[in-house]
């Protein structure tokens, strides 16, 4: 599978942004699909993850905050980011895996396919 990450942009702080993961595949709804970020000089990080059941899982920071969803019927999947702080600035990437595992789904290592990621910017 393919995926394209788009959305991102500069926004206040406050402010919201809506970030889309595309992508291609007929067998998309199999996959489960996550969020994760990468601030300069940091790790990447975990975001938020929607299994193909449509569970849906968060870290500590998106609690509240972020809600991610999908759209089988689209191939999309969304993370709509309010109430944002300068400390989400960071590259957003989407990845995608088949048989990824509760235990494995907030470890990047585990995600087999990636997108190019997508720039936000939060300014203060």
């Amino acid at each position: 599978v393919q995926l394209q990450a788009s959305g991102g942009g500069l926004v206040q702080a406050g402010g919201s942004l809506r970030l889309s993961c595309a992508a291609s595949g007929r067998t998309f709804s199999m996959y489960t699909i996550a969020w994760f970020r990468q601030a300069p000089g940091k790790e990447r990080e975990f975001v938020s993850v929607i299994r193909r059941t449509a569970s849906t899982y968060y870290s500590d920071f998106g609690k509240g905050r972020f809600t991610i969803s999908r759209d089988n019927a689209k191939n999309t999947v969304y993370l709509q980011m309010n109430s944002l702080k300068p400390e989400d600035t960071a590259v957003y990437y989407c990845a995608a895996d088949q048989s990824i595992i509760m235990s494995a789904m907030t470890s990047s290592q585990y995600y087999a396919y990636w997108g190019q990621g997508t720039q936000v910017t939060v300014s203060s």
